[in-house]
This record gives C-alpha cells, sequence and structure tokens, in this order.
C-alpha cells in the first residue's frame, strides 16, 4: 500500500468572499479520486460542488465494488447514474472535473477529465515524468475563445470545445488515460488547477520540485507557495484569472515510501 497524503484548502468565491471548497477528494484501497466541481455563475444551478461530491461518491460505490474495471466504463456509468438520479440535463447542468489513479498488481492507471492533473514519476519518459493532462480547455482559453458564459456552454462537450463531466456520459470517452507497468513508479500526484496554476501559469516550481517540497515538508508547502504568490497580485494583473485564490487540492500517492523507512 502507498503512501497517501493530502492537502485541501478553500479558494473565495466569484464574489471574492469565502465559500465551501467544491474541490473533493476520496481514498480508496487501491484508488484516489479528485474531482474539482466548477464554479457556476448561474445561479438557478446546483453548484459545482454539489455535482462533484455525487459524482465523487458513485464513482468509490463502484470502484470498490468492481476494482479492476476500466477506468472510463467506471465513469461513463456514474455519470449516467448521477445525470437520471437527479434529472439533470446537458448544458444545463454543473459540471467537475474528473482525476483518477488506480493501482494493481502489474500496473497503475491514470485518468483525466479537464484539467485536474495526474503526474507521474518513475523509470519512464525521457526524464521520469509523465504529465496526464487534459489541455483542451486552457487551449481555449488562451485564445480567447470562453470569454462568457454562453461561450463556455456552447464550448462544453463539443469536439470544437473541452470536455468535463456534466450530464453526458459519453465525455468519459474524451478523457485522457496512462497506465505504466506498477514496477516502474516511484509515485503519483493529483492536482486541482488551483494548484497546477503554479506550475503551468506562475512558474514557481515545476512537477519534480512540488513532489521535492511534498516530501520534504507536506502538500501543505506547495498551497502555501501558491497563495503567497496570488497575494502579491491581488487584482490579477500580473497573472489574469476569475478568482483571487481558487479552491486547491494536492495528493501524493507515495510508491517509495516503504522502501525509503
Amino acid at each position: 500500500m502507498p503512501e497517501i497524503v493530502i492537502a485541501e484548502r478553500a479558494g473565495v468565491g466569484a464574489d471574492g468572499h469565502p465559500r465551501p471548497t467544491e474541490d473533493h477528494v476520496v481514498v480508496l484501497d487501491n484508488a484516489v479520486l479528485l474531482l474539482d466541481g466548477a464554479t457556476s455563475s448561474d445561479p438557478s444551478l446546483p453548484p459545482g460542488g454539489w455535482y462533484a461530491e455525487r459524482l465523487a461518491r458513485r464513482l468509490a460505490d463502484d470502484l470498490r465494488t468492481t476494482p479492476e474495471a476500466d477506468l472510463t466504463d467506471v465513469l461513463t456509468t456514474a455519470i449516467a447514474v448521477v445525470t437520471a438520479e437527479n434529472e439533470l440535463r446537458p448544458q444545463r447542468s454543473p459540471s467537475s472535473t474528473v482525476a483518477a489513479v488506480r493501482w494493481l498488481d502489474d500496473r497503475v492507471d491514470a485518468l483525466v477529465l479537464a484539467d485536474s492533473p495526474v503526474i507521474g514519476f518513475g523509470g519512464f519518459g525521457t526524464d521520469g515524468v509523465d504529465v496526464v493532462s487534459d489541455d483542451r480547455l486552457a487551449g481555449l482559453r488562451r485564445r480567447g475563445m470562453l470569454q462568457t458564459g454562453a461561450d463556455v456552454r456552447r464550448r462544453r462537450n463539443a469536439h470544437d470545445g473541452f470536455w468535463v463531466a456534466e450530464a453526458d456520459p459519453g465525455a468519459a470517452a474524451h478523457s485522457v488515460r496512462r497506465s505504466w507497468p506498477r514496477a516502474d513508479v516511484d509515485a503519483v500526484l493529483l492536482a486541482s488547477d488551483g494548484v497546477s496554476i503554479g506550475v503551468d501559469q506562475y512558474t514557481l516550481f515545476d512537477w519534480r520540485e512540488v513532489l521535492a517540497t511534498t516530501r520534504a515538508k507536506g502538500p501543505d508547502a506547495v498551497l502555501d507557495a501558491v497563495r503567497t504568490a496570488e497575494k502579491q497580485d491581488p487584482d490579477g494583473d500580473r497573472w489574469p484569472r476569475p478568482k483571487r485564490h481558487d479552491d486547491q487540492a494536492l495528493v501524493l500517492v507515495d510508491f517509495a515510501a516503504c522502501s525509503r523507512v
């Protein structure tokens, strides 16, 4: 069993006021799930955290029952069940990212849907780091194609847009997948975008430095570094962003911990 450490911290709403986190982390016997509910600008819809919590619970129940099932199939079923149980409609429903890591005797599997990356470390790739990320949403933002709520709704779960867990079970088929030999995996990180922004946009550190800091000082030290940078740019002049502080979640699944003891 790998060692698992978690840090979570609530951000602020679009109005700048504190509110409960919309990130949800679930630890199972052989898997970790991280879901980041999208903040909705439509007060008539349930919040993203409401949806993320329900989807996370269904995913966890299904993985406990079938721990070796295909992750895409599990996600497809979970979205379908949550959609039916809550009478959700595509384009008129809350949404959530999904990041999942599952370990079996022979391999470690990763799944990412939308912008909560999974980062594998070990004996693979050119430098021993494999970033499993879904860059479609970030690409649309860079090109200025998500300026309004209507833009987001039109591009959500569309072939010219981005894919996210919402009320369309077919979105699961567009997730980004990876499998690594179990013996080659040293550690895996899962991060919500409130943490990965420190790598991708603020360039405070790279993923190897995130791993080293998490092991040496704990994951809260990484969250602290991101928050400190944001406090130094309170109005988003250097780093434009919709909220001063996003929710943060960081999970380390450390397969090498036992060998270091």
